[in-house]
């Protein structure tokens, strides 16, 4: 019997030792998520922390500056906190808003839509001459006007997507022909009336006086909130990943009621609940649905992530680029509605100013990062209140309309410069 004395004996297999300290770590390795709810308040506490060191900061700084500017415009004025202007702040956020959730999709995508101001206006200015010139049924002409700002917007996308312009320039040329198209429409006397009693003057005009509107609107938010809650804890438990425990879901649900039902009491101190805000928000939810929940959101979020990795993955690059420059055209014309129910007309003026800043600022303020791949449509129903919350103190007070602007200039960069800092954080971390 020989032996081989070629073979190393680092090369025999070996039987597996049992190595305690081995085995106990393998016991241990718990994810840290789960580790978070079981340590309770303490565990929160170091996963917040966690969180601001790796620059995962959310809404909190604006949830934290709309807190700020509250106690501030408060303290000067008490009339600012009260039901007839937080009402009417409501109100008048709702047409910019509006823009700003269309705003939201298109910097998901790291692109930017410069037009949406010219189009909100055209739809104004289509809507008025259909209707009031032409005598069309103000719900055709209201359906055409929304429908026209669709074209647009598509027509953006196109030359973007197929015919490789960049957004910024393609949406530029439409911030100036746009605008050129609406006075062309509106003719030389340049304002046009609507009906003081017509459909488009509701919409911001209109107000369900019945105190149960109101409070039936909070009760259906804060029941929805706490049902998807309790179902997606549900289907994470199922599919044994992370989930919150139903203590958690009571305590959010809770947090989230009591603002719910505070808004409800000064609305129902005012006039009562405004239909302007029960569309808002009916679109941001159901935007939010679309962007967070559907297969089509996840495309978005993928193109704003890698261009190159979204196409090498099967996504149709130049389809979802288009439909979210129509998405954008299509919000634009329908804040522009709602903006010239404010003024029950369209005139030259409609689209023009800072609205086309003030939307984009709205977006980003809110949490919509300028580099694409993040951004929530609740960005622009923050980031709305952040400006027009600013704008209403400012007016309460009588300062001059250029504070104001500066003022919202350097909210807009200190958000910016969060974004940036949280981005680099997070690449820091191995989070970005």
């Amino acid at each position: 019997m020989t032996t081989d004395l070629s073979k190393d004996p680092q090369d025999t297999p070996q039987e597996p030792e049992d190595t305690p300290q081995a085995a106990a770590a393998a016991v241990t390795a718990v994810d840290p998520r789960l580790l978070v709810r079981q340590e309770g308040f303490a565990g929160y506490w170091s996963e917040f922390r966690r969180k601001l060191r790796s620059g995962e900061l959310g809404s909190l700084p604006v949830v934290v500056g709309l807190i700020i500017i509250g106690l501030v415009f408060q303290l000067r004025d008490s009339a600012f906190l009260g039901a007839e202007n937080l009402s009417n702040l409501f109100v008048t956020a709702a047409g910019t808003g509006l823009i700003a959730v269309g705003i939201v999709f298109v910097l998901i995508l790291g692109e930017i839509d410069l037009s949406v101001g010219s189009v909100s206006g055209l739809a104004a200015a289509t809507f008025a001459v259909l209707n009031v010139n032409h005598g069309m049924p103000e719900w055709l002409a209201l359906v055409v006007a929304i429908l026209s700002g669709t074209v647009v917007g598509a027509l953006h996308g196109f030359f973007f997507a197929r015919i490789g312009v960049p957004a910024f320039v393609v949406t530029l040329a439409g911030l100036l022909g746009w605008n050129g198209l609406m006075l062309q429409v509106l003719g030389s006397n340049g304002t046009i009336n609507l009906d003081d009693s017509g459909l488009v003057a509701g919409l911001t005009n209109h107000y369900f006086s019945d105190v149960a509107a109101a409070y039936g609107l909070a009760t259906l938010s804060v029941v929805a909130f706490l049902l998807v809650s309790l179902r997606d804890a549900k289907r994470r438990e199922a599919a044994g990943v992370p989930s919150r425990p139903v203590s958690e879901i009571v305590l959010r649900t809770a947090a989230l009621a009591v603002p719910a039902y505070v808004v409800a009491w000064l609305f129902n101190e005012y006039k009562g609940l405004p239909m302007a805000v029960v569309i808002f928000l009916g679109v941001v939810v159901a935007l939010d649905f679309v962007l967070r929940r559907t297969s089509y959101g996840r495309k978005v979020f993928a193109l704003g992530g890698s261009v190159e990795a979204a196409s090498r993955a099967g996504i149709n690059v130049a389809a979802v680029r288009i439909s979210v420059f129509a998405l954008s055209g299509t919000m634009a014309a329908l804040g522009g509605m709602f903006l010239a129910s404010q003024i029950n007309a369209a005139n030259q003026s409609s689209g023009a100013g800072s609205l086309l800043m003030n939307a984009i600022a709205a977006a980003v303020i809110g949490g919509t990062s300028l580099f694409g791949g993040r951004g929530k449509t609740w960005s622009a129903l923050l980031g709305v209140l952040v400006i027009q919350s600013i704008a209403s103190g400012m007016a309460l007070l009588g300062i001059a309309s250029a504070v104001q602007y500066m003022i919202t200039g350097a909210v807009l960069l200190a958000a910016v410069v969060i974004d940036s800092v949280s981005r680099r954080t997070q690449k820091t971390a191995g989070r970005a």
